[in-house]
């Protein structure tokens, strides 16, 4: 597929919402054709109940992704200059992504998600702004790298 990348970073603040929704949903999309991890700027957070829920609906297992930062990424042997394409899904993570990669040929790309955290009192409000980022994250996903292939 000409619009696929071998390997594919997402990023966002904490590595809990954003991100591993995005990881889940590419890895659904693409399986084994595109290596994809997930970082975030700062790793203190677990991974975001409502986030799994939300993911599950899709057939996306979200469950066992462990939080991690750029730091713990770089720490585990996951080299940022081994990635195709860094995909930024909040202001914070951009900054840190095109400061990390000022050093190599790497492609940054900002997709602005709505950050669900905080929005809506009730489970169901809550839910709904989850499933907001989510449908978001996944029409981007399609709009860039073409139609599920698995």
């Amino acid at each position: 597929m000409a619009g696929l990348p071998q390997s594919v970073l997402f990023c966002c603040d904490h590595n809990a919402v954003r991100s591993p929704m995005a990881e889940g949903l590419m890895k659904k999309f693409y399986g084994t054709l595109c290596y994809v991890q997930s970082a975030g700027v700062k790793a203190e957070m677990e991974m975001d109940g409502f986030s799994i829920a939300v993911c599950r609906e899709l057939g996306v297992e979200l469950e066992r992704h462990r939080v991690r930062s750029f730091d713990e990424m770089e720490q585990w042997g996951d080299d940022l200059s081994g990635f195709d394409l860094v995909v930024a899904l909040s202001p914070a993570s951009q900054r840190r992504a095109l400061d990390l990669t000022r050093v190599f040929h790497l492609d940054v790309e900002y997709w602005p998600i709505l950050d669900p955290t905080g929005l809506g009192q009730l489970r169901e409000d809550r839910l709904r702004s989850y499933r907001e980022a989510r449908d978001q994250i996944r029409a981007r996903i399609l709009a860039r790298f073409g139609a599920p292939q698995t």
